[in-house]
């Protein structure tokens, strides 16, 4: 249940977000997740695409820095107290959570967090003790 994520250190220029896009588009890469912080000179751009394998090689041919590392993805209720509940469990847990950032599905009334923690398989096993539903990389894609 752990989702392969491309991490990518970028200028902040103008453009760049536009280039990436355009890569990608071009070579029949979706993304499906996203997450970019910036600093004045440069970003760090996440993002979990259906194909990391082809995104990776085609950006490092491109001169982009890109390290892969996995994530997981949690579906919650997309209503108030819902990411309280999550991040407590995951507290109670023992287990930290390093960043994550989140989308929304509308038609499902449900949001779907992506989350970098330490102890992935530990992290797993702590959310799906408490019934909630860590998705696939396959299910995710499909979304």
């Amino acid at each position: 249940m752990k989702i392969p994520q491309l991490s990518l250190f970028v200028p902040n220029t103008p453009g760049t977000m536009a280039d990436i896009a355009a890569i990608l588009g071009d070579i029949g890469v979706n993304i499906r997740a996203m997450s970019l912080a910036d600093t004045k000179d440069f970003g760090v751009l996440r993002m979990v695409v259906d194909n990391t394998d082809k995104a990776r090689q085609v950006l490092k041919d491109y001169g982009y820095p890109v390290r892969t590392n996995e994530v997981i993805a949690v579906e919650i209720d997309d209503q108030p107290g819902s990411l309280g509940r999550l991040l407590r469990i995951l507290a109670d847990g023992g287990r930290n959570v390093e960043y994550m950032y989140a989308f929304v599905q509308k038609n499902a009334h449900r949001a779907v967090l992506m989350l970098r923690i330490e102890d992935l398989d530990g992290a797993i096993a702590c959310l799906g003790a408490a019934g909630l539903k860590v998705l696939s990389a396959q299910e995710l894609y499909a979304l």
